[in-house]
């Protein structure tokens, strides 16, 4: 089961999430948000945004939004973002 393991903020809408599988990859948030729903309004706040956490391996905000970590590994692995880090000897 893949869970994300590290976030961090890099950019409007970009976050680098980095999984138990060592991959990484930069998830653009921007056309979730754009949907407009209800738990995603707030993530239009940057100051609200950046309140991301991480709760068993997956991305979250305060008010109730999970995302899961299968669901933008397998999302950055489709559009070819993915990228796994190299064990050097």
């Amino acid at each position: 089961m893949i869970k994300i393991i590290r976030a961090k903020h890099i950019d409007q809408k970009i976050l680098r999430v980095y999984f138990s599988d060592n991959s990484w990859g930069d998830y653009d948030l921007q056309p979730l948000i754009d949907r407009q729903t209800e738990l995603v309004l707030p993530l239009n706040d940057d100051a609200y945004f950046q309140q991301f956490f991480l709760e068993l391996g997956a991305l979250c905000w305060p008010n109730g939004l999970e995302l899961s970590p299968g669901g933008i590994h397998r999302n950055l692995e489709e559009r070819q973002q993915l990228h796994y880090e190299t064990k050097v000897a």
